[in-house]
């Protein structure tokens, strides 16, 4: 959850810097986020600060947390949030302290809300073949855009299913358990169906 990054130049400012972080790192410890105690790492590799920093980027940690001396005289520390870019937060540590779970907390929540509204945008309730096949269809066959929509259709399994997401490079994904029971007639068939799938392309 949280990567605690120390910053010193020497073997003085080390000796200072690290029992703060390890402080710090117990007192997150001791915080509980999703029912569990908040897990706390300190990255006191020797490499360059940009280029440690950079790692836990790229890892998605969602807390960094760097302390170096000024931090220190000022009891403050610096926050990057993973769902935050560019510069960092100056906090207090105490207040770092308290609201870290709420951080988590509020960061998971707008990560999900984010990913729900983008499925959202791109599923389209399709009821016809020719729908079906215009929006698997790419514009340009010579260049195919990335196709990122869902198409939610009544289905049956049957050969001229499998026929058809074939020729499309289409195929079922999931059928949502938590969707009713709806009548209507498969696309591909027109047969009886009580149920939709979500149809995509896979890249």
């Amino acid at each position: 959850h949280v990567v605690i990054l120390p910053i010193y130049r020497d073997a003085d400012e080390r000796a200072k810097v690290l029992p703060y972080c390890e402080s710090l790192k117990a007192e997150l410890a001791a915080q509980t986020y999703d029912d569990e105690p908040i897990r706390v790492r300190i990255d006191d590799r020797d490499l360059r600060g940009g280029e440690k920093k950079w790692q836990w980027v790229k890892r998605g940690v969602p807390l960094r947390v760097e302390v170096g001396p000024r931090d220190i005289a000022e009891e403050k520390v610096m926050i990057g949030r993973r769902d935050v870019a560019g510069k960092g937060q100056s906090l207090p540590r105490t207040e770092f302290v308290a609201t870290a779970a709420a951080m988590l907390t509020a960061m998971q929540q707008a990560l999900f809300d984010k990913a729900e509204n983008a499925r959202q945008d791109a599923s389209v309730r399709i009821d016809n073949l020719k729908e079906f096949e215009a929006f698997f269809t790419p514009k340009n066959e010579e260049r195919p855009e990335i196709h990122g929509g869902l198409a939610y259709s009544h289905f049956v399994d049957s050969p001229a299913m499998d026929e058809t997401l074939k020729r499309l490079k289409a195929s079922i994904r999931c059928i949502p358990l938590d969707a009713p029971q709806e009548p209507g007639k498969c696309i591909f068939t027109g047969r009886p169906s009580t149920k939709r799938g979500v149809f995509a392309k896979a890249y």
